[in-house]
C-alpha cells in the first residue's frame, strides 16, 4: 500500500471527533500516537522502527507508561505490530479511517457510552497501583514537596502528610511526592511540623515554608487533585468528584511553588554547604 497524501485538517478532526473519544485515549495515548504519526505517516512512511526509550524521550514521559500505552494501542488496532525484538518495535501506524473501531458510526456516540463510568476520586487508594502512585509524583512535577529539590525515579517516594501510625490514609489528600532524604528525616512527624523544622534548619526560606503550609491546607481541602494519566484511564469531563486528567481548576497562586510549569528557583544555600554548625 502506497502512502496517501494526508489532509491534515481532516486528520485533526478525525483525531478529536472519533478516535480519541470513541477509543478512550488517555493523555499518554495521545502523546504516543501523535509522536508515532509525526515520524511515520507525516514523513510518508507506513511503518516505523522505534524503541521504547526513544519514544519516552521524545514525548517526555517515563518508559513504564509509554510501554503500557504502546501495548494498548496495538491491542485496539491503532498500531499493527509487525515485529518486536530487543532493538525495538516495527509497527504500521494506522490513520483514524484505517482503524475499524474508530470509523464514524462504528461505536455509539461518546455521550451515550457507559463502559467507563466516573471513578470517585475520594474512594481511591493511591498506593494501590503504579498508575495512581505515579499520578501523585506528576502533581508535584518532579520536585520534592518538602525541600523543593528536583527528584527522579531513583530518589522519589510517596510520603504520608499525616503518618500512617497516627491514622493517615492513602487518599490523594494525604500523599505527596518526596525525596528519600526528606522521607527519612520526617519520620513520624506531621508535614507542617517537618516544614517548620526544614526552615529552622535553614533548608527552606520563610516564604517557602509558608507557601508549603498553604499548599498543605489546599491539599487537605481537596483543591489539588492529582492529574491521573494512565493508558487505561479514559479522558472524561473532569469534576470535583471524578478522577481528572488535569486539575478541574487552575492551580491556586498559593501553591505555585509546586505546580508552576516554570522551573523552581534555585535555593541560595545549597544542601551540605552550611558552615560552623
Amino acid at each position: 500500500m502506497k502512502p496517501k497524501k494526508l489532509n491534515t485538517t481532516l486528520l485533526w478532526k478525525q483525531f478529536e471527533d472519533f478516535l480519541y473519544p470513541q477509543l478512550g485515549f488517555s493523555i499518554t495515548d495521545r502523546a504516543v500516537y501523535h509522536h508515532l504519526i509525526r515520524h511515520s505517516r507525516l514523513d510518508g512512511k507506513l511503518e516505523l522502527h522505534f524503541s521504547i526509550p526513544w519514544l519516552a524521550r521524545g514525548i517526555g514521559i517515563s518508559t513504564g507508561p509509554v510501554r503500557e500505552s504502546v501495548r494498548r494501542l496495538i491491542a485496539i488496532g491503532v498500531l499493527r505490530l509487525i515485529h518486536r525484538s530487543k532493538s525495538g518495535h516495527i509497527v504500521e501506524v494506522r490513520l483514524p479511517d484505517e482503524i475499524r473501531a474508530a470509523r464514524p458510526g462504528a461505536l455509539s456516540p461518546p455521550a451515550s457510552r457507559s463502559a467507563n463510568p466516573p471513578v470517585n476520586l475520594e474512594e481511591l487508594d493511591f498506593l494501590k497501583t503504579r498508575a495512581l502512585r505515579q499520578s501523585i509524583h506528576l502533581r508535584e512535577r518532579g520536585h520534592c514537596f518538602y525541600c523543593l529539590r528536583r527528584t527522579d525515579a531513583r530518589i522519589q517516594v510517596l510520603d504520608h502528610v499525616e503518618p500512617r501510625a497516627k491514622g493517615g490514609g492513602n487518599s490523594y489528600r494525604n500523599l505527596v511526592s518526596s525525596c528519600l532524604e526528606c522521607n527519612s528525616l520526617k519520620g513520624e512527624r506531621s508535614a507542617p511540623d517537618f516544614l517548620r523544622w526544614l526552615f529552622r534548619d535553614r533548608r527552606l526560606t520563610a516564604s517557602e515554608m509558608h507557601a508549603g503550609l498553604r499548599a498543605l491546607e489546599a491539599l487537605a481541602a481537596g483543591k489539588l487533585p492529582p492529574p491521573v494519566q494512565h493508558p487505561d484511564t479514559p479522558l472524561g469531563a473532569p469534576n470535583s468528584k471524578t478522577v481528572p486528567h488535569a486539575p478541574a481548576k487552575p492551580p491556586l497562586p498559593l501553591v505555585t511553588r509546586h505546580y508552576s510549569l516554570n522551573p523552581l528557583p534555585h535555593r541560595g544555600r545549597p544542601r551540605g554547604s552550611r558552615s560552623g554548625r
